[in-house]
């Protein structure tokens, strides 16, 4: 092989080891397993983080304060220039947003911010808004509804 026949991906790929497939294979027979013992037996290997009696990793390591990630309110953002796209006088809920992809589920909780201008008059349902967003609402002629 010559220096300009190296690509950036020479070598990057790994043939893998093919066992049980005889003995010329050189993983034939036992198949990497060994003789005897629990690890050669099917469905051997151990439970999850177990470190032969060490005492686990996530167990060594320090664990300190709170996370607040299994309990945060998170909202789906859409603005009103995005809204602008539905009829005029028309009734936009979630499902609605959701019927119009929008939002990614039915249950998610919808945040209308302001970026963008409005020129339709429409009733809006939602769990939140910004100040810009419900006053380009309301300065149409439109509802800005929140959602309990």
């Amino acid at each position: 092989m010559l220096s300009h026949e190296i690509t950036s991906i020479a070598g990057g790929h790994k043939k893998r080891k093919r066992i049980a497939r005889g003995i010329g294979s050189g993983h034939g027979k036992t198949s990497g397993r060994g003789h005897k013992g629990s690890l050669s037996r099917a469905g051997a290997g151990g439970k999850l983080g177990y470190e032969g009696g060490s005492m686990p990793l996530f167990r060594r390591l320090p664990k300190r304060g709170f996370s607040n990630y299994n309990f945060a309110c998170r909202y789906e953002i859409i603005n009103v220039s995005q809204l602008d796209r539905f009829d005029n006088g028309a009734v936009i809920d979630v499902k609605s947003l959701f019927d119009a992809g929008l939002v990614n589920s039915i249950r998610s909780k919808i945040k209308v911010l302001g970026d963008g201008e409005l020129t339709k008059k429409l009733q809006v349902s939602a769990h939140k808004y910004s100040k810009a967003a419900h006053g380009k609402i309301l300065s149409c002629g439109g509802e800005a509804k929140i959602v309990a």
